[in-house]
């Protein structure tokens, strides 16, 4: 197939880009490469795309209206894969018109042109920061999630609203993806375990949020990836005058002690951390807990990478590439 790939610079897009070309799909890939962080990473990433004959990359910002609608005009994608977005919990304190840019006028600009273009599916993604302050825990897919606590989240839920709306108007096929705290080879900096390595690395104190009393599912990107690539093959089916619109978790099915966690990373460096043990910060969450029932029961597949395994291959990766002991 001829797939669209936004945010094909980004960390999980280079992933799945790589899983598309690699069984013969036709990738065509957008990212505004902003400043957000490190752009030579993101660089670096589109390098390792860019020797595929069948991958193409475009720069263009989501939130360009007319450049977006003649993006699917001319390319008439079969499929799309909607990864790009304005991430960060912390950052949409300072910065929310950058989250109103991307992750809802741009959503509108990629369902639109999904829409002209009949694509056969759209997979965008979520995140578990839809699910807020809940305390049922794991969290489901059809647990009430209209209590978010940051911005961030509430474009998310804002997303998959709209994504519904469309299908169920137009009966696009759309599938939610509701990632849980991705980590691996090539990840972004801004997340907590880049920048404890870094930290622990330079012998300088790492902020340990909540006084350490946090627990996370995190999923190696991997797994992320496996999991796109099954969703994508499976779009819902407008059976019955169904809303032809799905939602599936994608975690790791086991929260780890932010501490236990550190831990982990401190031996797979073979150094030990300094402390700085702060409060809790505002939009932020004490624990994510990912049911992956629906997921497994769909597509046979959950993700499953230990975290010991998941970390080493970071923490060989961040060496490598920033030539670093």
């Amino acid at each position: 197939m001829k797939i669209l790939i936004t945010g094909a610079a980004g960390f999980i897009g280079m992933y799945v880009a790589e899983r598309l070309l690699a069984r013969g799909d036709a990738v065509v890939g957008i990212d505004n490469l902003n400043a957000y962080y490190d752009v030579t990473l993101k660089e670096a990433r589109l390098a390792r795309l860019a020797p595929a004959p069948n991958f193409r990359f475009i720069k263009l910002d989501l939130a360009d209206r007319e450049g977006m609608a003649a993006l699917f005009r001319q390319e008439r994608p079969e499929a799309v894969i909607h990864l790009a977005a304005q991430a960060g919990v912390r950052y949409s304190l300072k910065n929310p018109f950058a989250y109103a840019d991307s992750n809802l006028l741009g959503f509108v600009n990629v369902i639109e042109g999904c829409r002209q273009s009949e694509v056969s599916h759209l997979l965008y993604a979520s995140s578990s920061s839809v699910y807020g302050g809940n305390r049922k825990i794991p969290f489901a897919e059809d647990d009430n999630v209209d209590h978010p606590v940051s911005l961030y989240a509430a474009t998310k839920k804002a997303n998959e609203l709209m994504a519904y709306s469309y299908s169920h108007l137009y009966a696009l096929p759309a599938t939610g993806l509701r990632f849980f705290t991705v980590y691996g080879p090539w990840g972004r900096p801004d997340m907590a375990y880049f920048s404890f390595t870094r930290n622990i690395l330079a012998d300088k104190p790492i902020d340990v949020f909540n006084h350490g009393k946090l627990e996370r599912d995190f999923t190696y990107v991997d797994d992320i990836a496996e999991g796109v690539m099954r969703v994508l093959d499976r779009p819902p089916a407008a059976a019955g005058g169904e809303t032809p619109h799905a939602l599936f978790n994608i975690g790791n099915h086991q929260p780890v002690g932010l501490m236990e966690f550190i831990g982990t990373l401190e031996q797979a460096l073979g150094r030990k951390a300094r402390y700085n043990f702060l409060p809790m910060q505002d939009g932020d969450v004490p624990v994510t807990y990912a049911e992956t029932a629906r997921l497994r029961a769909a597509t046979g597949f959950a993700p499953s990478t230990p975290l010991a395994e998941g970390i080493r291959r970071f923490v060989d990766w961040y060496r490598d590439y920033y030539r670093v002991n």
